[in-house]
C-alpha cells in the first residue's frame, strides 16, 4: 500500500511559527526515511494555528533538505493566481528537484472572505472560470498550446526535464468530473468531507479522459489519522486536534493547538464528549493494527491508488511517531 503525507503546518500552543515550519521540514525528512511516497504541504491564509500561506516557499526549503520523496502543494488555490505564474514557479521547482514535484490544484479560498479579497479580485468569478484556469495551467506546464493561441509563443521557463505532475483536489462530484474531463489525477479529501466519497471517486474513474495518450486515472484519498501504541493514547493525542477545531469554529484558540491537559479541560467545560465521539468515528484513530486495517478498507472501497494521511497533534514528536508506527505496520519502513 502506497502512503503519503499531507502537512497543514500546524502551530502548537507552545510554538512559534518558525518552529512549526521547521517541524514541517523534519516531518518531510521523516517521511522520506520511512518510505512515504510523497509529502504535500497545504496553503492557508490568516488561519490561526496554521503556518503556511505559501507552499512554493516551503517546497524550495524542503526540497533542499530531502533527496528522493516527491513533494508538492496540497493545494495551490488557483483562483487566487494567474496560471502562468503558477506554472513558472512549479517548473522552477521541477528544474531544481527533477522528477519530484507535484502540483496539487484547489479552488477553495483557504481563509476568510477578507483574506480572499486581499489576495485577488473577483474570487468567485475566478472559481467559475476554474476549467479555463486549469486548461491554461496544463498548457503552460506541458508547453503545448495550439499554434493559433495567443500564448503559443510564451514559455513558462525554465522548462524542466520532467514536468510537475498536476493533481486536482476536491470533495465533490463537480471536482471529480472536472478532473476526469481534464485528464488529471484526482485527490479526494475524505478528512474534510461528509459526502459519499465512494460514488464521487467512481464518477472520476468512470469518466476519465486521458489528456495525453497512455495516461490513466489516478486516485489519492486523504484521511485524518493518529496512531499510537494503544487506543487510549491515540485518542488522548487526538483530543488536542478535535478541541482545536472546535475552538476555531468559535473563533477561540488563538494560542494554537492545545496540549492534552488544556484540551481535556476545554472538553469538560464545553461538554463536548458526544462531538469527540463522532470525531473519533470519522477519523482513523488507534493502534497500528487498527489503523492499517482501516486504511486498507478505505483503499479498497475507493479503488484508491494511494492513501494520504494528515495528522494534527500538539506534540511534533507524537506526529512523527504516528507516521512511523503506521509505516512500520504497513511495511514501508524497515528501520
Amino acid at each position: 500500500m502506497k502512503l503519503s503525507i499531507l502537512d497543514q503546518a500546524p502551530i502548537s500552543a507552545n510554538q512559534t511559527p518558525q518552529e512549526a515550519l521547521f517541524e514541517s521540514m523534519k516531518l518531510a525528512q521523516a517521511g522520506e526515511r520511512l518510505g512515504y511516497t510523497r509529502y504535500w504541504i497545504a496553503e492557508h491564509h490568516d488561519l490561526s494555528g496554521l503556518a503556511c500561506p505559501a507552499p512554493e516557499v516551503m517546497l524550495g526549503y524542503i526540497g533542499a533538505q530531502t533527496k528522493s520523496i516527491r513533494i508538492g502543494s496540497g493545494a495551490v488555490l488557483l483562483p487566487h493566481y494567474k496560471p502562468y505564474k503558477v506554472a513558472e514557479v512549479y517548473n522552477m521547482l521541477a528544474t531544481l528537484f527533477p522528477n519530484r514535484i507535484d502540483i496539487g490544484i484547489g479552488r477553495a479560498p483557504g481563509g476568510s472572505a477578507e483574506a480572499a479579497n486581499a489576495l485577488s479580485d473577483n474570487f468567485l468569478q475566478q472559481v467559475w472560470k476554474m476549467p479555463e484556469l486549469i486548461d491554461l495551467l496544463l498548457h503552460f506546464i506541458h508547453n503545448d498550446f495550439p499554434a493559433d493561441h495567443e500564448f503559443a509563443n510564451l514559455i513558462a521557463s525554465p522548462i524542466p526535464s520532467t514536468p510537475p505532475v498536476p493533481w486536482l483536489l476536491g470533495t465533490s462530484k463537480k471536482s471529480a468530473i472536472l478532473a476526469a474531463e481534464k485528464g488529471v489525477a484526482y485527490t479526494f479529501g475524505l478528512f474534510m468531507s461528509d459526502n459519499d466519497g465512494v460514488e464521487i471517486v467512481k464518477e472520476y474513474i468512470n469518466n476519465f479522459t486521458p489528456r495525453i495518450e497512455g495516461d490513466k486515472s489516478q486516485v489519492i484519498v486523504t484521511v485524518s489519522a493518529i496512531c499510537a501504541e494503544t487506543k487510549e493514547k491515540a485518542e488522548d493525542i487526538a483530543l488536542s486536534s478535535y478541541v482545536w477545531a472546535k475552538q476555531k469554529e468559535k473563533r477561540e484558540g488563538k494560542e494554537g493547538i492545545p496540549s492534552f491537559s488544556e484540551a481535556k479541560e476545554y472538553l469538560e467545560k464545553e461538554n463536548l464528549h458526544e462531538g469527540f465521539d463522532n470525531f473519533k468515528q470519522k477519523a482513523v484513530i488507534g493502534t497500528p493494527k487498527f489503523v492499517k486495517e482501516r486504511l486498507q478498507e478505505i483503499k479498497q472501497a475507493y479503488q484508491a491508488d494511494e492513501i494520504m494521511i494528515v495528522t494534527i497533534t500538539h506534540s511534533p514528536e507524537d506526529r512523527i511517531k504516528s507516521y512511523e508506527l503506521i509505516a512500520r505496520e504497513v511495511g514501508l519502513a524497515t528501520i
